[in-house]
């Protein structure tokens, strides 16, 4: 019987399934660590565990192959766009502008406040890191190109059309909690994708905007970013 998805669309929709699902398990211990494991220490074997489920697949990913790395004018165009949807994110979180409560909190403090640095350096090594590249291969990558047409591989990034940009730009809204946020990010992300016709761009900005912003959360303490 012939599999739903192809085989190079298992390998972009596996990781980002399995983060998800870890995502919503994550969400679901109780916060006292009563199930044996305090659930923000979950986190870190999502990292492990995704991270290395994209390196078992990492030949099949030709999008990220070495000859398509960003010129410099390029890697310069994507860090201004991270850094800019790192400024709009932290401030469209207005009560209108948010959809529901983040699916599991991650306030990486011990009991009398002090901050975990362990525990920020997983949680800023998967945010910068591990979800940018896994994102990306699965909302641009895939799913954006897979709604121009199933047969995504042989759709070329430029080729994309105004259609499967919002309609992949929405779905990327509704895996967050700041809509308005997410939306612009996931629309910048497209663009650059769409423009450059290289992954790496969107995956540099996706992972300036993560990191900057982590660095942010932890200076200022707003765990409700994170």
């Amino acid at each position: 019987m012939a599999l739903p998805l192809s085989r190079a669309a298992l390998v972009r929709v596996a990781p980002f399934a399995l983060f998800m699902v870890l995502l919503a398990l994550r969400g679901s211990m109780p916060a006292d660590g009563s199930w044996g494991l305090d659930p923000r220490w979950l986190y870190g074997v999502t990292v492990l565990l995704v991270g290395g489920l994209l390196l078992w697949f990492r030949l099949e990913y030709g999008e990220l192959a070495a000859q398509l790395m960003p010129t410099l004018k390029e890697a310069l165009i994507a860090i201004a766009v991270g850094i800019a949807v790192f400024v709009l994110w932290i401030q469209l979180d207005a009560p209108w502008m948010t959809l529901g409560e983040p699916a599991a909190a991650f306030a990486p403090v011990d009991a009398a406040g002090n901050l975990d640095w362990p525990l920020i350096a997983v949680r800023w090594i998967g945010a910068a890191l591990l979800v940018p590249v896994m994102e990306e291969l699965f909302w641009r990558s895939f799913l954006m190109r897979w709604i121009e047409r199933p047969q995504f591989e042989s759709v070329v990034p430029q080729q994309v059309g105004l259609k499967a940009i919002v309609l992949s730009t929405f779905v990327f809204v509704l895996a967050h909690t700041l809509w308005l946020a997410a939306a612009i990010a996931g629309l910048a992300y497209a663009w650059l994708y769409v423009r450059t016709g290289k992954l790496w761009v969107p995956v540099i900005a996706h992972a300036v905007t993560n990191g900057v912003l982590g660095v942010w959360v932890v200076v200022t303490g707003k765990w409700a970013f994170w």
